[in-house]
């Protein structure tokens, strides 16, 4: 036997009671007439709201009601940050404001605020107006401070940004010109990545915004709701499977999506009308990293066996 398998194929192999093994699907086959609800889209309707995602939209509104200038959400990589961005800009110009949002990881230089302005709603005539861009965006606050009309401007990864966008940012945080006087600032950033975050936002931010690892509550709650909206009525996952996810994925919401999407996936090429907590530990240790310790056994369940489960991948 090889020391190093080939490449999955992608197949499982499912057993059937004492019957003998049977090759009955893929789980990521782009054709499988069943979508799931946890692709991973970034939508707002796709946003889970439990009470923490809740908490968060609130102290986000607060910082516009109250004319906050800066805010800031704060949270390791997969605990839904940027989804946070997303579904704020929708609720936030829900209640009469412009939200604008870029990410700014990854960019390089010199980008940032021409994107910025793309994605402003400028009139044609502002937007040919030839001068200088920072200018084009001075003009655009100023216009809606006049008007009355607040500027949201959410900056996703601020703490990965580029120099001139971080200095650029800073400066709009910290101009107590009349001009910004109805602009707020939301940034999002790693624990690890505050000291790069520009320190006029960090000396601003009225409200400091820090997303946790989920619960098995709310996890449970996560998959039924996600199920619900997808409009999957005749499947559910168990308690004990609810709680197997949150344990393996320690809480993270990116983890917990992409393992429940995979036992899901599973669940319908067995045509199960459950995922249990057997199926859930049969994905994920096909589908762990290689330092994750593999023997670690699931904690005993009290729940009926299911008469189809994934038992291990098939390898061509």
């Amino acid at each position: 036997m090889p020391s190093q398998p080939p490449k999955s194929t992608g197949y499982f192999v499912l057993t059937h009671g004492p019957q003998a093994a049977t090759l009955l699907g893929m789980v990521r086959d782009p054709l499988h007439p069943k979508a799931s609800p946890f692709a991973g889209t970034a939508e707002p309707a796709a946003f889970h709201r439990g009470p923490t995602q809740d908490e968060a939209l609130a102290r986000l509104e607060w910082l516009l009601s109250e004319r906050q200038r800066c805010g800031l959400v704060v949270a390791e990589p997969g605990m839904g940050k940027s989804h946070l961005a997303v579904a704020a800009a929708r609720r936030l110009g829900s209640l009469g404001a412009e939200v604008t949002v870029l990410s700014l990881g990854g960019l390089p230089e010199g980008e940032w605020l021409e994107l910025l302005i793309d994605r402003l709603p400028l009139d044609p005539a502002s937007r040919a107006e030839a001068i200088r861009p920072w200018l084009k965006l001075e003009n655009h606050l100023r216009q809606n401070t006049l008007m009355g009309r607040p500027t949201v401007l959410l900056f996703d990864d601020l703490d990965q940004a580029p120099a001139d966008a971080q200095a650029g940012i800073g400066r709009l945080a910290a101009s107590a010109e009349a001009r910004f006087a109805t602009t707020v600032i939301v940034a999002t950033a790693r624990p690890d990545g505050l000291a790069a975050v520009p320190e006029a936002v960090r000396q601003r931010a009225a409200v400091r915004i820090d997303l946790p690892p989920w619960s098995e509550e709310e996890v449970a709650d996560y998959l039924a709701d996600s199920l619900a909206r997808a409009g999957r009525t005749t499947v559910r996952f168990t308690p004990a499977a609810a709680a197997t996810i949150q344990r393996f994925a320690t809480g993270v919401p990116e983890v917990i999506r992409r393992l429940a999407h995979l036992a899901l996936a599973a669940a319908d090429v067995g045509d199960l009308d459950q995922v249990d907590a057997a199926t859930v530990e049969a994905v994920w240790r096909e589908l762990s990293p290689p330092e994750i310790d593999a023997q670690t056994p699931i904690e005993p369940v009290n729940e009926p066996a299911a008469s189809v489960r994934v038992v291990r991948r098939f390898w061509s």
